[in-house]
């Protein structure tokens, strides 16, 4: 039986292949970039196993990718060539969920806006490590608009409560963590850097 339930599961599935093929790297070039399995890649670029927000900062640092922007690629639609502006409907919007910690994540921009827009739904006492590549060549905010979120940024810590923002500096690890026993909401706002 197939543990897929999310529908974005095949978007990232092909952007995934579309990425590692661009770059013209081997299941194994990438395994060895991002410190994922090759067995696990191949199933995700298979859209047989759903990837958790953990492996996708691994594969889009490797790519040189923000998570946002691997998310944000994945789940434009067939049209993206349509630049116009317009109401985008929370309906219509895809929302990816992380199997492992219930995270959530919906792309509030659309792929042609300059800076990249996500709401994210971190659940009570999930915790997402992201690896310090995953956040090159972008700069990014962090916005609380709801409950707490426990931000690690490197070796610092900051306990962060609605309303509360922090710009990230230079790339390091980084975690998200929810240690309440609320959902905590939060808004991440980020732009291209230097280009890789």
């Amino acid at each position: 039986m197939s543990n897929i339930v999310d529908p974005l599961v095949g978007q990232i599935a092909a952007r995934v292949r579309t990425e590692r093929e661009r770059r013209r790297w081997t299941l194994a070039q990438l395994a060895d970039a991002s410190g994922v399995s090759r067995a696990m890649i191949n199933r995700i670029e298979r859209g047989e196993s759903s990837p958790t927000a953990v492996v996708l900062g691994k594969l889009s640092a490797a790519f040189q990718l923000s998570v946002a922007s691997l998310l944000a690629l994945a789940e434009g639609a067939p049209d993206d060539t349509d630049t116009t502006a317009g109401v985008r409907r929370q309906t219509d919007a895809a929302e990816w969920s992380d199997p492992a910690t219930g995270y959530r994540r919906r792309q509030i921009t659309g792929p042609h806006f300059p800076a990249e827009i996500a709401e994210i739904r971190l659940p009570p006492g999930a915790r997402v490590p992201y690896p310090a590549a995953a956040f090159a060549f972008i700069r990014q905010v962090v916005w609380v608009l709801d409950g707490r979120l426990t931000f690690h940024d490197g070796d610092t810590v900051h306990e962060l409560e609605p309303g509360d923002t922090i710009e990230l500096g230079d790339p390091t690890e980084r975690v998200f963590a929810n240690t309440t026993d609320t959902e905590c909401r939060y808004a991440v706002v980020l732009t291209r850097g230097t280009t890789p």
